[in-house]
């Protein structure tokens, strides 16, 4: 893996986000279950779509990219009986396909690289065995399923990721007899939730809402039809970030009625004291007097490490809570932020479920590890643009995971990113 190193330099000038990967991982495997032609793009073809392509072709359905526009065609979807399915290092193509296979029938072995194999899923291994599916797994991947999935009561708690209802509303239309999921506490991360039942409306199914959950209606048939994916506002934070610590940046491809929950960050770097300006679909920002804030980020954590690195050189006390699932992502992205921004000089420290930041007016810089994470790496880069001295971060290529051309872009906008090869 390389290094990269950045001299502190302000960044300005405009920048096109990626599309979004959740949203492209949702419409990939809609459009896969619809007996048709569809056509879904923009795509970024990050490592983490690469990986939903790859399984949803190993179930049947047929994906033909051109440039950044996927054909798919999913009348064979389900015409296998067995499948390997391969998911890298991405817990969405996981948790979403478990189910979805096992809708199908499909005799399936799931496997992965990283920190996959290690993640949860034992909402699956609790459930389905139940539901007619027999999972086969040691604890982690590789997990073996058998079976069909059948319809019926789900109970799950709201307050694990909202992947795994995603992956039981995306298969349970499918289902022979109608099913409900009933979430046993409060849900977070709604607007993951959200993306997912609109991407399926859109695909011509169908679900109720019911005071603690969904009503799901089986026998649906996916429609096929044309699906434009929005700009990643999880994706635009990093830049967002390196704005409130002194760039004038404008970016041009978000939707300001998107449902994604990320675009909560709007409000979050203005609470913060960015000054941000929307106009005729353009999101322009330039720095302000940082103050430091509370943040629960319960519904968007994603968003805590590029926020982190803002909150470092923000006026006062910033506490942030209601985190512990970062503990169980690529990294333990609470302790990677911790550590990466303590290296770079911030007053920082971790709690169960959170972090606390003693802004400083400046960061020293220095060497810091990646963790193999795109959103550390990221973030840190953000980060440089407060930095006195240059910040040296290990495996850059892990931003191929969400934003290939992360690296690019911030050049184009001014930065100095300098690649140090390594072994």
């Amino acid at each position: 893996m390389h290094k990269v190193r950045i001299s502190p330099r302000k960044l300005s000038g405009n920048v096109s986000v990626p599309p979004s990967k959740s949203d492209a991982h949702r419409a990939i495997i809609c459009a896969s279950l619809a007996k048709g032609e569809s056509v879904v793009g923009p795509v970024e073809m990050s490592e983490d779509i690469k990986a939903t392509i790859s399984c949803m072709k190993n179930l049947g359905a047929k994906i033909e990219a051109d440039g950044r526009t996927l054909h798919i065609d999913g009348r064979d979807t389900f015409g296998v009986k067995s499948a390997q399915l391969d998911c890298s290092e991405s817990g969405s193509t996981l948790r979403f396909l478990i189910p979805v296979a096992a809708a199908g029938g499909v005799e399936a072995e799931f496997t992965g690289h990283g920190k996959l194999p290690g993640r949860p899923i034992g909402v699956y291994t609790d459930q389905l065995p139940v539901k007619g599916v027999r999972c086969e797994t040691s604890g982690g991947l590789p997990l073996r399923i058998t079976g069909k999935l059948s319809s019926g009561v789900f109970e799950i708690p709201g307050n694990i990721s909202s992947q795994f209802i995603t992956g039981l509303l995306l298969a349970l239309p499918l289902a022979e007899g109608d099913s409900e999921i009933r979430l046993t506490s409060g849900l977070q991360s709604v607007g993951y939730v959200n993306m997912t039942l609109k991407a399926m409306r859109d695909f011509g199914v169908a679900v109720e809402s019911t005071e603690n959950g969904w009503r799901i209606k089986g026998g649906q048939e996916y429609v096929p039809g044309s699906y434009e994916v929005e700009g990643d506002w999880s994706q635009a934070a990093f830049f967002m970030t390196a704005a409130a610590l002194g760039s004038e940046i404008t970016i041009d491809n978000l939707s300001l009625d998107s449902i994604q929950g990320d675009k909560e960050c709007v409000d979050i770097y203005r609470r913060l004291g960015a000054v941000i300006e929307e106009k005729n679909g353009i999101l322009k920002m330039s720095p302000g007097k940082l103050r430091g804030i509370s943040l629960d980020a319960s519904d968007i954590p994603d968003m805590v490490p590029a926020f982190a690195a803002a909150a470092a050189v923000a006026e006062g006390k910033t506490v942030i809570t209601g985190a512990e699932r970062l503990r169980i992502k690529e990294s333990d992205r609470l302790k990677a932020v911790r550590d990466c921004l303590s290296r770079m000089g911030a007053d920082i420290s971790e709690t169960p479920d959170g972090l606390i930041i003693n802004g400083k007016e400046r960061l020293s810089g220095g060497f810091v590890e990646g963790y193999n994470d795109h959103r550390i790496v990221m973030s840190m880069a953000a980060a440089a643009v407060a930095c006195e001295n240059d910040v040296v971060i290990t495996d850059m290529e892990s931003v191929r995971k969400s934003y290939p051309s992360f690296f690019e872009d911030y050049r184009k906008l001014g930065g100095a990113a300098d690649v140090i090869m390594g072994e």
